[in-house]
């Protein structure tokens, strides 16, 4: 009657029981091994498998209110993490594969600090000395000085013509010779 009920015991906490040996007592095995080894292979699915452990951990602390809705939440994560662990499925490394290498692989930066620019009348923009400050600071006093004569020669074979520059809104400004030299620096900075 005793193994009966200790049979019974262990079938109706198998969850709790097989968790932390799969989740925890063999990847850390698995791991130093992996560590030990001359391979790759193994520390790639280790080290994977230890991000998607986190990421699992991290949800359950996120959502345990409403994971206590879900009373096959135990079974489902046991099964997931054995996908992820048995080296028959090698989950964690498919998982780094088709998921997580992609992202990293093609990796697209986004500027989540973009302000954009004000289009209203009474915004302007840096002031030439600013600008060439700013000019001289990144690229260095010689670069300053070629640019210079740069647009001295440029603007010598435009000094009688006057000429138009358009800005973002398609609006035209007439600018003659003297102002190309302000707004080519302006433009060289920004």
């Amino acid at each position: 009657m005793g193994s009966r009920n200790l049979l019974k015991v262990v079938a109706q906490n198998f969850d709790v029981l097989a968790g932390p040996l799969v989740t925890l007592a063999y990847p850390l095995y698995a791991s130093i091994k992996a560590i030990e080894s001359k391979s790759h292979v193994d520390d790639q699915q280790w080290l994977t498998y230890w991000v998607l452990y986190s990421l699992i951990t991290l949800f359950e602390l996120t959502f345990a209110k409403v994971i206590e809705w879900f009373p096959i939440w135990p079974y489902a994560k046991l099964i997931a993490t054995c996908w992820l662990v048995l080296p028959y499925f090698n989950g964690a490394a498919y998982v780094y594969e088709h998921y997580v290498r992609p992202c990293f692989k093609n990796a697209q930066t986004v500027n989540i600090w973009y302000i954009p620019r004000k289009k209203d009348i009474f915004s302007k923009p840096d002031d030439i000395l600013t600008a060439a400050e700013k000019y001289i600071e990144e690229n260095g006093p010689e670069a300053f000085e070629k640019l210079i004569s740069k647009t001295n020669k440029e603007s010598k074979s435009r000094r009688n013509s006057d000429y138009m520059i358009f800005d973002e809104d398609d609006h035209y400004n007439s600018y003659n010779s003297n102002n190309f030299f302000h707004q080519r620096i302006y433009q060289s900075y920004t």
